[in-house]
């Protein structure tokens, strides 16, 4: 039936130097270190933490980030090596392609496009809210949403969405340049506030550092928005102690998520082998001690019991139990600006995938054209920001955050065991970089991202099983037939007609 035909290396590559489908390498190290900064470190970064210590794991909440990182890590080492191993753009769909074949990379494919999208719409959206309410800390009321008649129109989203898509299009360097001055403000305010923060910390706060284990709250949680595993075992999870340091572990992993969006950029990349993985690896470093300094800040300045009072607990909780609401500004502010560079990324790996999908004729093939002057998938670009525009300035697309959760995990499983299946099948291959270890930490990585998805909303999966559906129906309908091996193959079959 074809379903499991892989596409090779050499063909990837080759495809990536098609005229008139090609990407200009533009990007350096400290590019990609500020791009995996940008996408990881948003409005999240005042508030997860905050959560997790206050309902998880009590101050333990630094372990949860450094066993969170750890795990991101892993998968993070698995695109590592399959990025110098195929340095083109399309992430890990394209590296399962090469691998587990065609029909799982038009799973792992549409499930990027489910992550990538979700999150662009449901981070504008938020952008909006947020700005509202920094307008609002500055004495200026103005709404985040507009009726007009039976539709409500959410501004916001529609402006910020609109302006990074016209500097995507522009070109890759300078939505890179845009993205680094941006960052590095975003960076200065975190670290502003963090340095505040510390002038509140009190040692007593930090003990005990690992509170005892206790049963969890009693709660209404129906069968649909309680985690996967527990619907499924009908267990009762717990809070604090070691447990709670795992549950907290669990939640605050998807502070690190986003760096695969890096991937997606490998064949904009100057000198692949050696540039992705110091790019990714120095920005995992960057936002893992981020979040860890925010995190000893948040706890250090009030007792994790005081947090878990509030109905919503965050960094801005933490400086007005201290008596400094003047922080609430500022955080409003990072917040936004915060959220600014994630959109931007996120949409800029939205069209690198739909491009990558398209050039193999899984997806038409006039996506995956780039304009001529400035070698940037324009026509896509631009379909992408109208969809996301559409979604995010309509509808209530929050509602469906998860998705985007369940959507990058499933991609890192498949990467991870990827590895196995390249090494098995290539042995030749010498990539710049290998994870190391041999087998155990791809397996690891595999296992860890598994058991995180099973602490996702049962409603989620149900909205995952429904999407994959969707995306299977398309395949069978278009993508099976239209893609460039089923072509060609379809072609060496065909008798060669005799003059």
């Amino acid at each position: 039936m074809g379903l499991m035909r892989t596409k090779t290396i050499e063909q990837s590559i080759a495809d990536s130097a098609e005229p008139g489908r090609t990407l200009k390498r533009s990007l350096s190290t400290w590019d990609l270190m500020i791009m995996g900064v940008a996408v990881a470190v948003g409005a999240g970064i005042f508030s997860v933490g905050a959560k997790a210590a206050a309902h998880n794991a009590g101050p333990a909440v630094t372990i949860s980030f450094v066993l969170a990182a750890i795990t991101c890590a892993a998968a993070i080492m698995c695109y590592a090596e399959f990025a110098t191993a195929i340095p083109v753009t399309g992430s890990a769909y394209v590296f399962t392609y090469a691998t587990m074949g065609e029909i799982f990379a038009w799973i792992v494919g549409w499930n990027l496009i489910l992550e990538l999208l979700m999150a662009a719409a449901v981070i504008a959206k938020y952008w909006g809210v947020y700005l509202s309410d920094f307008l609002k800390a500055v004495n200026i009321n103005l709404p985040a949403e507009i009726p007009v008649g039976p539709v409500t129109i959410y501004w916001g989203p529609a402006i910020v969405v609109a302006i990074f898509t016209v500097v995507l299009v522009l070109g890759t360097k300078l939505s890179a340049r845009v993205n680094n001055i941006v960052t590095i403000i975003k960076i200065a305010i975190v670290l502003f506030v963090i340095v505040v923060g510390f002038f509140f910390v009190k040692a007593q706060n930090y003990i005990p550092f690992v509170p005892p284990a206790e049963d969890a709250p009693q709660t209404t949680t129906s069968a649909l928005t309680q985690p996967f595993m527990s619907f499924l075992s009908g267990s009762s999870p717990a809070v604090y102690g070691f447990t709670g340091i795992i549950s907290g572990a669990a939640l605050v992993f998807f502070a690190f998520i986003g760096f695969d969006v890096v991937a997606t950029s490998a064949e904009e990349v100057k000198n692949p082998k050696k540039t992705l993985p110091r790019g990714i690896f120095a920005g995992l470093a960057v936002v893992a001690v981020l979040y860890i300094l925010v995190t000893l800040a948040v706890t250090g300045m009030v007792p994790y019991t005081e947090l878990a009072k509030a109905a919503d607990p965050s960094l801005a909780t933490a400086f007005q139990l201290v008596g400094a609401d003047w922080a609430v500004v500022i955080i409003s502010l990072g917040s936004l600006i915060g959220l600014t560079t994630v959109i931007m990324v996120l949409l800029m790996g939205l069209s690198r995938v739909s491009m990558a999908m398209s050039r193999d004729g899984l997806l038409p093939r006039a996506l995956s054209r780039t304009s001529d002057k400035r070698a940037t998938p324009a026509h896509t670009q631009i379909i992408c920001g109208i969809v996301v525009v559409l979604l995010a300035g309509f509808t209530p697309i929050e509602l469906l955050s998860e998705m985007i959760n369940i959507g990058t995990l499933s991609a890192f499983v498949m990467v991870s065991i990827g590895i196995l299946v390249l090494r098995r099948k290539r042995p030749d291959l010498k990539p710049a970089f290998r994870v190391p270890l041999g087998p155990v930490i791809p397996i690891l990585s595999a296992l860890l991202c598994t058991y995180l998805m099973f602490n996702l909303a049962t409603q989620t999966w149900i909205f995952f099983a429904v999407w994959s559906v969707v995306g299977l129906a398309i395949y069978f309908a278009y993508g099976r037939w239209n893609s460039r091996l089923a072509r060609q193959a379809k072609a060496e079959k065909e008798p060669a007609v005799v003059d």
